[in-house]
Order: C-alpha cells, then sequence, then structure tokens
C-alpha cells in the first residue's frame, strides 16, 4: 500500500470503530492512535467476540487482522454480510501475499494493510473508508430530498398565510434552531419540515420523518434512542435508532404531542445535550441532529392538562411556524387543483386540462376540513377514473369527505361519512328558505334544471322563496 503523504483531518463527530487484534500491543497501540483523532474505539482480541460486539452495537468502521487465535478476518466480514450489515472493514496482516489481498477485497473488505505500517497510512485509510460511508448515505439522502421536491406535495400557494410561511422556513432554514410547527390535519407541516431541510445546510444528510403517534408507547424510546441486542424481548439485533439515522440532518416528530409523559424528559435531555443512550447500553452517543416538531393539537391545554411537559414545548418552540387551514388560504384551492392535475395528468400519462362545471363548483364552495391532502386525494381519484381530458364532477360524486370539521348543516350527521352528494343535499336544504332557486343554482354552480332534478331524486319540495315566487 503507497503511504499518503499526510493524514485526514479528525472527524468532527465521534465515529465508532471496532479493533479485532489479538497482539495485545499492536491492539493498544491503534486504539491509543484512534482515540487520539478523536474516534470512539472498541477493541476485543477474539474473533467471536468481535463478531458478537457488532452484532450487538452500531460501528462505522471495523479494522481486524487477518489471522486471529480463533479464526480469522475473512470470518469476520462473513458474518457482518450475513447479517446484512454493510459496515467497512479494513483488514491487517503481517503475512503478505497477493492472494491473501486479493480474496479480502473479493470478499467485501475496503482495504488492505500490510504490517508493519506507519500512522499515517493507516489513519488514511480509516478516513476513507469512514468518510466513503458518510457519502453513501448522503447520497442517499440526497436522492431522497430531490425526489421530494418534484413529488405532488410541494408548498403551493401565494395566499398572505402561505407567503408568511415561506418567509419563516427562508429565515430559519440556514439556522439549526428547533422548529416547532402547528396546523390542521392536511394543511402540510411535514413540507414545511422538509422544506426547513432542503434548503438549509444539511439538504445532503438524511430527513427523517418520524409519527410519534404511530409507535406503540412501550416502544418509543427504543425507536428513538436505539437499543442493544437482547436488551427486550424480541431486539434479536441491534439498532441505531431514529434519531442516530438523522445524524447529521433533520429529525421530524410528527405530532409530538402524542409522546408519553415519562418519555418526553429523556427527549428533552438528548435535544438539549444532543447525545443518546441507547436501550440496555452503557454508552452515548454524540447525536448531530436538528429537531423539528409538529402537532394538530394544541400544546398549550396538553400543558394544562398536565400532558405535556412545559419546558419540552418552549424547547421545541423557539422558532414557531403557524401553518394555515386552506379554506383561509384565499385564491390558493385553483392553484392547487392546477398543480395536482398536471402532477396527476403526467403520472397516469394523459393530458387534463381542467374540471366541469359541477367540479369547479363544488371546489369553490366545500370548506375543505381535510385540508390539502383531502384536495389533492379528490384529484388523484377523479384523474384515475376519467376518460377525458376534464375531470368530471359525476367521477367523485360518492367520495366519502373528510368530517373532521364538517360544516353545520352536517353536524348531526357528523359520524357518518359524507360524500360530495351529502354535502350539496345539505347546502340545498340549509338555504333553500333564504335564497331562490337561481340564487341556490349559482351557488352550486349547476343549472337550474339540474337542482329540480336533484330535488326530484331527494324527494325535496320548493320553498316560494326557493321558487323564486314573488309576492
Amino acid at each position: 500500500m503507497r503511504s499518503p503523504t499526510r493524514a485526514p483531518v479528525a472527524p468532527l463527530q465521534r465515529e465508532r470503530i471496532l479493533v479485532i487484534e489479538d497482539d495485545a500491543s499492536v491492539r493498544e497501540s491503534i486504539e491509543l492512535l484512534l482515540r487520539s483523532k478523536n474516534y470512539a474505539v472498541t477493541a476485543v482480541e477474539a474473533m467471536h467476540e468481535g463478531i458478537e460486539r457488532a452484532r450487538s452495537a452500531e460501528f462505522d468502521l471495523v479494522v481486524t487482522d487477518l489471522r486471529l487465535q480463533d479464526g480469522n478476518g475473512l470470518a469476520v466480514i462473513a458474518a457482518l454480510r450475513d447479517a446484512n450489515d454493510t459496515t467497512p472493514v479494513i483488514v491487517l496482516t503481517g503475512f503478505s501475499s497477493v492472494e491473501s489481498a486479493v480474496q479480502c477485497l473479493r470478499q467485501g473488505a475496503v482495504d488492505y494493510i500490510i504490517k508493519p505500517y506507519n500512522n499515517e497510512e493507516l489513519l488514511y485509510a480509516v478516513g476513507r473508508a469512514v468518510n466513503e460511508r458518510q457519502m453513501r448515505r448522503e447520497n442517499a439522502a440526497l436522492k431522497r430530498n430531490l425526489q421530494s421536491v418534484y413529488a405532488s406535495n410541494r408548498i403551493i400557494g401565494e395566499s398572505r398565510g402561505i407567503k408568511r410561511v415561506l418567509e419563516l422556513i427562508h429565515r430559519v432554514a440556514p439556522t439549526d434552531a428547533t422548529v416547532f410547527i402547528h396546523g390542521e390535519s392536511g394543511t402540510g407541516k411535514e413540507l414545511v419540515a422538509q422544506a426547513i431541510h432542503n434548503e438549509g445546510p444539511r439538504a445532503s444528510a438524511p430527513f427523517v420523518p418520524v409519527n410519534c403517534g404511530a409507535i406503540p408507547n412501550d416502544l418509543v424510546e427504543a425507536e428513538l434512542f436505539g437499543h442493544v441486542k437482547g436488551a427486550f424481548t424480541g431486539a434479536t439485533a441491534a439498532s441505531e435508532g431514529l434519531i442516530m439515522e438523522a445524524h447529521g440532518g433533520t429529525l421530524f416528530l410528527d405530532e409530538i404531542g402524542e409522546l408519553p409523559p415519562n418519555f418526553q424528559v429523556k427527549l428533552l435531555r438528548a435535544i438539549q445535550e444532543k447525545e443518546v443512550r441507547p436501550v440496555g447500553g452503557t454508552e452515548t452517543r454524540r447525536a448531530n441532529v436538528r429537531f423539528v416538531a409538529a402537532s394538530n393539537k394544541d400544546l398549550k391545554q396538553a400543558i394544562a392538562r398536565g400532558e405535556f411537559r412545559e419546558d419540552l414545548f418552549y424547547r421545541l418552540n423557539v422558532i414557531n411556524i403557524a401553518v394555515p387551514p386552506l379554506r383561509e388560504r384565499e385564491g390558493d384551492v385553483d392553484l392547487l387543483v392546477k398543480h395536482f392535475m398536471s402532477y396527476y395528468g403526467k403520472k397516469i400519462g394523459r393530458r387534463i386540462r381542467n374540471l366541469d362545471a359541477n367540479f369547479k363548483s363544488f371546489v369553490k364552495t366545500y370548506h375543505w376540513p381535510g385540508n390539502v391532502r383531502e384536495l389533492q386525494n379528490l384529484i388523484e381519484r377523479a384523474a384515475i377514473l376519467t376518460d377525458s381530458d376534464v375531470l368530471s364532477y359525476d367521477d367523485i360524486a360518492d367520495t366519502p369527505l373528510s368530517i373532521a370539521s364538517p360544516p353545520p348543516a352536517a353536524a348531526g350527521a357528523a359520524d357518518q361519512p359524507l360524500t360530495v352528494e351529502d354535502y350539496i343535499q345539505h347546502i340545498v336544504k340549509t338555504y333553500q328558505s333564504t335564497h331562490n332557486e337561481i340564487e341556490l343554482a349559482r351557488m352550486l354552480g349547476i343549472g337550474r334544471k339540474a337542482l329540480w332534478v336533484r330535488r326530484r331524486r331527494w324527494a325535496m319540495a320548493r320553498s316560494p322563496k326557493a321558487s323564486g315566487t314573488r309576492r
């Protein structure tokens, strides 16, 4: 191996390295050298102990001697690959040959170093291995982030509320401040978190979204902090946890109000100290992570009820971003409709030009309790079902609508899913005594004949006011 001119710069974070070497003096020398460069080192003398350590904890690199008293370095590589462990391996040997070097590299070693080596050579190989591993992680994260930029759910809108959200994103993205995002379900809180990540210096690192409400209470700590092998029933392998998965990037804690109170204090400490300890483990790991949280709940009320820690809320709420509901975003519905028509048209291979008159009317009069997500789902359904370049109201008339916040006329039926036709029927029932037939038809965006057909279908008699009769 050709010796480099100088050793690489020491890492900013403590990369974890496992050393397997049965020569005590060599093992201690390697351990001291790596620790002097701020690596976290675990050193063992036996192959079987090394394999067990690699299976029970997460490492960024394994350095192993080729010949060990109870085995060899090739068996270490094979054991890692059998466990689908992609940790890179550097092989050391005092018995060099072309055949052994080729065999090691074919088995999956990233480097092969002949003893005696100089310190710069070893440090260079170690630095290159951990940097390449980090680059692979960053490239995978960058691909995910680029896909999200061109996905169907970018932040679309020109309303005052959305412009304020975008302004806050631009201001906070370059910083490392924690951010709390609140808004109703379906408003796009995760999109805001993703935009903060994409526009900041962590864009090439992982963005890891976590739905806190979807994790069982007894598994929250293990899922976020990780765990060692055997820490609890079912822990057949070690896990680094979601916080460490987001190392260098952003962890998005969606619906954070669902976290159990007994875990909240541990999360607070992790955010403050930037370190985590896996369940069942004895060592802490530095976590270079930006925390962004969101909730559709009023966390101040949760604090008053004793369900959420006040100190955690204020630690998260350094920057507060309120995402407005769709019904308050004047003009944005039309922009979103055009965006989703274009997106789903390309996805299904058909150009979609417009909505028919009834569909347009519904879009304008509906209150969208499910917000952008509900609008997106409705356009997707219509795009899939249509046979033309105009999306038809008839294709979505029987679609169950969100009942998260039903209109006053439908409040009595809030326990039953509403369809588009149900919603129109409620409007007609509510307003026929105060609006004449022409006004009702205009409100719904349909002709008087279409309104008359619906009244017959619903056995709904016209009132004098509704018929337009004047006295």
